[in-house]
């Protein structure tokens, strides 16, 4: 029998399931501060355009495989539903064949803020369980300032990451983060870097 879906579905933020195990704290509150900053319109409009892909698994549980970062920004501001996109319908996997089917296609990324990979089942059921990677907040700040370009390459500032945390004490990062800033950029242009998605050159 043919399964028929809406690749396009309403969905509550709260029912929602990672695919990574961090995200950056800076990015998500460097979304907030954009979200604070806009009218109800303009709040309306981003919404109605930013759909979050997923993925249908078993259980029909939806997996998020981006947006992560602006997800937990808004259940932070209180906004309950938001609209996903249906990439695939995996629900009719058992779980075994899923896991492998997500990890082919780059879909999951179970790595803590230690860059450490662990088993599919430490991922979150929910966003606000989500911790934090300074590092992850460091490559996001570092392409932002132009250490590197955005790439369509999936989870690809988790490879900028932990490029940064093999190069950047700790110490530096949570003491000085300007600081830590400004060595990530140098860093990101050299060539030890060459092999990085979004690399520009030196």
């Amino acid at each position: 029998m043919t399964r028929v879906y809406r690749p396009l579905v309403s969905a509550k933020l709260s029912d929602l399931h990672p695919t990574q195990l961090t995200v950056g704290y800076a990015e998500v509150l460097e979304k907030r501060k954009q979200w604070n900053a806009m009218d109800k319109k303009a709040r309306k409009d981003l919404l109605a355009r930013h759909w979050f892909p997923c993925i249908l698994g078993p259980g029909g549980i939806h997996y998020v495989v981006d947006h992560h970062h602006l997800g937990l920004a808004l259940i932070q501001e209180g906004v309950k539903s938001i609209w996903l996109v249906v990439l695939k319908d995996l629900s009719w996997l058992e779980d075994t064949q899923f896991w492998r089917v997500m990890d082919f296609h780059q879909w999951v990324h179970p790595y803590d803020q230690d860059g450490n990979r662990h088993d599919y089942e430490a991922l979150p059921r929910h966003l606000t369980q989500l911790e934090n990677d300074p590092y992850r907040s460091l490559a996001g700040q570092a392409r932002v300032a132009g250490a590197f370009a955005k790439d369509s390459m999936p989870f690809s500032e988790f490879l900028w990451a932990d490029f940064f945390r093999l190069k950047i004490k700790s110490e530096l990062l949570t003491q000085d983060f300007a600081g830590a800033l400004k060595k990530a950029i140098k860093l990101a242009r050299t060539e030890q870097a060459r092999y990085l998605p979004g690399w520009v050159g030196i």
